[in-house]
């Protein structure tokens, strides 16, 4: 197998995007939105994960700009590069989240924004289950995927190759839900790319918290 055949599919993609896939989705409002919520939220020199990192802009750049400390991980060697250059006061490391031990409780915020789309619906499960035991009790998690029932369908994404896996939003609110954590908002918008040609895109952003004490029979 050569080494390209052995990368994630997402690192393959997203190094050929570069700041292209910055520029084309700069302009969400709900994404923002999403970071508001976050803002409001965290008390001050919070330990924030961010998965999917891209190239640190908005997400670890608003974050590390309001003072709290971000760790970001992203599949993407050329993401990884460019966040570091982005967003010099955030840490961003080379890393599958799928294969990425995370201690119990360490953060006090996780934020998934669309990482998940080229895993398998039981690796969707498997992550988000990870990430709300890595959420500290009564910490926060900000997830957003692309609320459509399909699994490993072929499609084009920004003009790159992609096999694409997401639930409709019930079912990832389920899911979400599922994992222990309780879903105290939840946003669904269409955003059109800043791209030729884009058509409107459904995106649902779901917030979520850690209860302070698990619920009855877990």
């Amino acid at each position: 197998m050569t080494e390209e055949g052995r990368r994630p599919p997402a690192a393959v993609v997203f190094d050929a995007l570069g700041l292209d896939y910055e520029r084309a989705f700069a302009g969400s409002a709900a994404h923002r939105a999403s970071l508001d919520w976050l803002l409001e939220r965290l008390a001050p020199g919070s330990r924030v994960l961010d998965v999917g990192s891209g190239t640190g802009r908005p997400t670890a750049h608003t974050l590390a700009g309001a003072g709290h400390r971000v760790l970001g991980l992203d599949v993407s060697p050329v993401m990884v590069d460019l966040a570091a250059r982005q967003v010099p006061g955030a840490e961003f490391r080379l890393a599958d989240i799928r294969e990425t031990p995370l201690a119990e409780g360490s953060f006090d915020a996780v934020c998934a924004y669309f990482p998940l789309l080229q895993m398998s619906r039981a690796e969707q499960a498997a992550v988000v289950a990870k990430l709300a035991r890595a959420v500290r009790p009564g910490g926060l998690v900000a997830l957003a995927t692309v609320p459509l029932d399909v699994e490993d369908a072929e499609g084009v994404f920004m003009g790159q190759p992609v096999r694409l896996t997401s639930f409709g939003a019930e079912a990832f609110t389920g899911l979400v839900t599922g994992a222990g954590l309780t879903v105290l908002a939840e946003e669904c918008s269409r955003f059109v790319p800043d791209l030729p040609e884009a058509a409107p895109e459904p995106h649902l952003f779901l917030h979520a918290r850690r209860p302070d004490r698990p619920a009855a029979g877990r």
